[in-house]
């Protein structure tokens, strides 16, 4: 099942949370590759000092202020591509960063080389994540508990003194298998 706009619509940091054990799916005309979301991280707002928008709306940062369910994509370090997730209602600039996923039971671990094996650049940023195009996110029934999340300080945000503290990273941990969720 796509996950629709009303899922996005929802505080940041409870949106990141259940997205582990969720699948970001990428058909790109060459074939359809899917993996299981294992990590992601939170940003939340102007007052969020690591979150891009801190220090307002920019023409990069815009596309925060919109509906959610969009896709945010950005370049860091001047070559590595970045996959978040507009969150919470438009206006408010909030995101999830999709940091890991595993795929056939390889990890693709780092927003970068996520982005590079899912062929995820820039020409998707602003791409509406809940339409079921190119890139979308999928429940397909496995039930991740609290127990099984790490919950984490998010990585590479010390500039954002206290901010870069807040433990809004999380990891499926690593010794956790799948539990499907059935309804009865």
């Amino acid at each position: 099942m796509v996950l629709t706009r009303p899922y996005f619509l929802r505080p940041t940091v409870m949106v990141a949370r259940s997205l582990i054990g969720k699948y970001l799916v990428r058909h790109n005309g060459r074939g359809t590759l899917a993996g299981k979301i294992i990590e992601v991280e939170a940003y939340v707002g102007t007052s969020d000092k690591a979150c891009h928008a801190a220090k307002g709306r920019t023409a990069r940062t815009d596309v925060m202020f919109g509906p959610p369910g969009v896709a945010y994509v950005y370049l860091i370090y001047g070559m590595y591509h970045c996959l978040n997730v507009v969150t919470e209602r438009e206006g408010f600039p909030a995101a999830v960063l999709i940091r890991a996923v595993e795929v056939d039971g390889e990890i693709i671990d780092g927003p970068g080389r996520l982005c590079r094996a899912f062929d995820i650049d820039r020409s998707l940023n602003r791409l509406d994540l809940t339409a079921k195009q190119c890139l979308w996110f999928e429940d397909r029934g496995v039930c991740v508990s609290r127990s099984q999340i790490n919950r984490l300080p998010r990585i590479g945000v010390d500039y954002a003194g206290e901010w870069a503290h807040k433990p809004w990273r999380f990891r499926l941990r690593t010794d956790e298998k799948d539990v499907v969720c059935r309804e009865d």
